[in-house]
């Protein structure tokens, strides 16, 4: 079976394990769980069903299920842990929009500007707190209990490491430099953490051995990486056509990502420049023609492209099997190579 084809046995299971996850209240929650659903993308503000592409990709839910599937597990075990790392992340964007003031999310307005901040983070708490709910199913789908409580603890330092990173990224907003290392050090934990437990503890459902698992862990992890920074890439130099973005969309913003920060360290003159207030698209079109002269794009396609290689090799230690791991492979390429 093909990835596409997987991904349709997989995607209704993984949507039907996070609608048992949420459950439903008293007539009394209703906006309470129309808030959640609307995120999720599965209704609209009045709560109708959302049009398609609302809901997001689904890859950290699909990577877990295709972990587990590789290393000889039944997929259907991990459901648990495909709806809790869809719902983490998921709490992790509710909050992110608000922290950034972001008033659009896949071309909806944000829950914090439907219903407010104040009910936006609560519905962020909700959904943390449903993903470990999510969880605790784990038994109940076959997985041995010694299996499942440090899938629990591993599920939690992801947990921690996702708002490690959330804290540099809020910090280095407010700093004039950031190097290299730090950034690094603030996307293992924002994005990488996440794609590497989705990797890890889907190994773990199957029941591989400590080496392949640790495999897995550093594929993901590498995987997670070279997909940031692919993203940073995409926020400079990607097709506004294709991304749904203005060009040089993070240079607007003044985001600090990798290309950046390789000028920063490298050139006084940018840092001026890129220290000065939001100008017009042609001063943002002159510093990313400055990063791409001191050659910060070519430095992180190379840094990409040493991820990519680590997490193939890691991959393939770990000696997948099957049409799962087929589909990961094909997974793996279409995240490194999108264009958008």
């Amino acid at each position: 079976m093909s990835l596409r084809q997987l991904s349709a046995l997989y995607l209704p299971a993984i949507e039907d394990e996070m609608r048992r996850a949420l459950g439903r209240g008293g007539p009394e929650l209703d906006l309470y769980y129309r808030m959640l659903a609307y995120h999720l993308g599965w209704v609209d503000a009045d709560g109708r069903p959302a049009g398609e592409g609302a809901a997001g990709k689904r890859l950290r839910p699909l990577l877990s299920l295709l972990a587990c599937a590789a290393l000889g597990g039944a997929w259907e075990r991990a459901l648990p842990l495909a709806a809790g790392v869809e719902l983490l992340h998921n709490f992790s964007l509710l909050h992110d929009d608000i922290q950034d003031n972001s008033p659009l999310r896949r071309g909806r307005p944000t829950a914090w500007k439907l219903w407010g901040a104040a009910q936006a983070i609560n519905a962020g708490d909700a959904l943390f707190t449903l993903a470990h709910l999510a969880l605790q199913a784990l038994p109940e789908r076959g997985v041995p209990i010694g299996t499942a409580l440090p899938i629990l603890r591993e599920f939690d330092r992801t947990c921690l490491a996702l708002t490690q990173g959330q804290f540099l990224d809020m910090q280095f907003e407010a700093r004039e430099r950031v190097t290299a290392v730090e950034y690094l050090t603030m996307i293992e934990g924002k994005t990488a953490a996440l794609i590497a437990a989705c990797a890890q503890l889907g190994a773990q459902v199957a029941g591989a051995g400590p080496e392949r698992v640790e495999h897995f862990r550093r594929f993901g992890r590498s995987l997670g990486l070279a997909f940031q920074i692919q993203d940073d890439l995409l926020g400079i130099w990607g097709d506004p056509a294709v991304t749904g973005k203005s060009a040089a969309s993070d240079l607007e913003k003044r985001k600090k990502s990798l290309p950046v920060v390789y000028g920063l360290e490298r050139s006084e003159a940018f840092a001026r420049a890129y220290a000065q207030p939001h100008g017009p698209s042609a001063s943002v079109e002159a510093l990313a023609a400055q990063l791409e002269a001191l050659g910060a794009r070519e430095a992180a396609q190379q840094m990409a492209a040493a991820n990519t290689r680590e997490a193939a090799a890691h991959f393939e230690a770990a000696q997948p099997t099957g049409p799962a791991a087929e589909a990961l492979r094909e997974l793996t390429g279409q995240l490194l190579s999108r264009s958008a």
